[in-house]
């Protein structure tokens, strides 16, 4: 098997660099300190934005297709070390070698999609009222796009941001978690060899600031830096936000999610247990898509609760690294804490726990493997409410459809949900206006395993940001409004006369 120092050599990082530095990064899966990593200073993360500034200066200059030149060989570098970094991914973050590899081919599905993207960053022709006029859309790069990402999708995230951002012509400044920041030096060195390969961008293009708060703050509050794009917990949306918003900065955030899956009368229900056991367990419950809420109608709810329970005792616990793993580790003690906490107050509400303790602690005394919980809830109390970031699904029952459209909305968080019937009118409905209140609503699908097509994000406290595919691209440049006047005459708009 590959040493974390293999792998690190495999993707450009020279593993006797990364010692001596104040930042330990240590992997989740036995506690193992894989590297010291430098951490910048503000000073350093000042001049790397200004770096970013005049590279973006040049490269807006450059056509948008040959731009997606860069993203079609970064995407080529990607699929010739996607085994090492997905391997990377699985070390520092926690994943299992499946989800690892998965992300990073998020990453290699994003950068496909700017390439396709790079010719075309269309706008409109408007119709206008004076004759001898016309009037277009124009769309401009921002300039630096700023990008905070945190450890659960330590790669994959900043892809999405950083291919769209490229592609439209702008430089990127990343700080990645401090619980993962090798990915993030894994992905910069990668993004160089691309970069290389290309011949002609501009040094500067894509920058990697390692380091806690004050550099994210440097980051936040630059004035250079156009959009801030944040993912993470919302307590750190409610505090990047303002902030950006103070020096008039765009703001993208990806927050919270306490994701329902809602179960009808008439559901395939073998289909909604794979559904519900991969959004509940996958990545040991720690993605902002994982299914926190079942929501099942009464008449199936016994039979789904005993499928699930069988599928949660049969699901391999254990290293992420071997194939047979399902659930890999928590991230660190904090989370496992937070888990713990969240299923006490479970119980003090009347909730029925099954699951939830740790498990593995004699064979990993550093790592926080856990049984991943179900708890059957009499209803919607203050625990369900909050998004714990760990393997727990809250059942609840219902009886009538509308109330359990009620239960679905009736949290802060609003990013994806879900429905599995065989009924055309709940599924329309829960489509509707009149349904689902966050931005993605799957039917006969789980809520986790979005693909990079469509504009990924929520709304309510989910921050209301879109990223990867659809028109998301939009979010990375400017708008302009032309009008052009190819007559003789100088009429006014609204058939105002004016000194006549």
């Amino acid at each position: 098997m590959d040493t974390p120092q293999d792998i690190l050599r495999a993707l450009g990082l020279n593993p006797e660099s990364l010692t001596g530095g104040t930042l330990r990064a240590r992997s989740p899966i036995d506690g193992a300190e894989l590297a010291q990593v430098h951490e910048h200073t503000v000073a350093q993360a000042h001049s790397a934005i200004t770096r970013a500034r005049q590279a973006s200066l040049a490269w807006r200059d450059v056509p948008a297709p040959r731009r997606g030149e860069l993203l079609r060989l970064f995407g080529e570098t990607l699929r010739q070390h996607k085994r090492e970094l997905g391997r990377l991914v699985s070390l520092e973050a926690g994943k299992i070698v499946a989800e690892g590899e998965g992300e990073v081919q998020e990453m290699i599905d994003i950068c496909d999609f700017a390439v396709g993207l790079s010719r075309q960053l269309y706008g409109l022709t408007i119709a206008s009222e004076r004759p001898g006029h016309r009037m277009m859309e124009t769309w401009h790069p921002l300039g630096v796009v700023g990008v905070i990402s945190a450890f659960n999708f330590p790669v994959a995230v900043w892809s999405w941001n950083a291919a769209l951002a490229l592609v439209c012509g702008n430089a990127v400044v990343w700080k990645p978690s401090e619980k993962t920041p090798l990915t993030a030096l894994a992905c910069q060195a990668l993004f160089t060899q691309a970069a290389q390969r290309f011949g002609d961008a501009p040094a500067g293009l894509s920058e990697v600031l390692i380091g806690g708060r004050d550099i994210g703050e440097a980051l936040v509050d630059s004035h250079a830096v156009a959009l801030v794009s944040a993912t993470g917990s919302t307590r750190m949306g409610r505090q990047v936000g303002p902030r950006v918003a103070q020096r008039f900065g765009r703001v993208l955030l990806e927050l919270g999610g306490n994701n329902a899956i809602i179960v009808g009368p008439t559901a395939d229900l073998d289909m909604a247990a794979r559904g519900i056991v991969f959004g509940a367990i996958g990545t040991a419950g720690q993605r902002c898509t994982t299914t926190r809420r079942l929501i099942v109608h009464e008449s199936v709810a016994n039979d789904l609760v005993q499928r699930l329970h069988k599928a949660y005792a049969s699901a391999t616990i254990g290293n992420p690294l071997d194939s047979a793993t399902l659930v890999g580790p928590l991230i660190d003690r904090v989370s496992f804490d937070a888990m713990q906490a969240a299923l006490t107050a479970a119980r003090e509400q009347g909730g029925k726990v099954t699951g939830g303790e740790r498990v593995l602690a004699e064979q990993y005394p550093d790592a926080w493997y856990v049984r991943p919980a179900i708890a059957e809830m009499p209803g919607q109390t203050d625990v369900v409410c909050h998004e714990t970031f760990a393997p727990i699904l809250y059942v609840m029952r219902y009886t009538d459809f509308s109330q359990a459209l009620a239960l679905q909305n009736g949290v802060p968080q609003g990013l994806s949900s879900a429905i599995f019937t065989n009924d055309l009118r709940e599924a329309e409905t829960f489509l509707s206006a009149a349904g689902s209140d966050c931005g993605i609503a799957n039917v006969n699908i789980g809520t986790s395993g979005a693909e990079i097509g469509g504009a990924f994000g929520g709304e309510k406290e989910t921050g209301g940001g879109r990223e990867s595919g659809s028109d998301a691209w939009r979010n990375y440049m400017r708008r302009a409004t032309n009008t052009i006047n190819y007559s003789r005459q100088l009429p006014l708009a609204q058939g105002i006369k004016f000194g006549e």
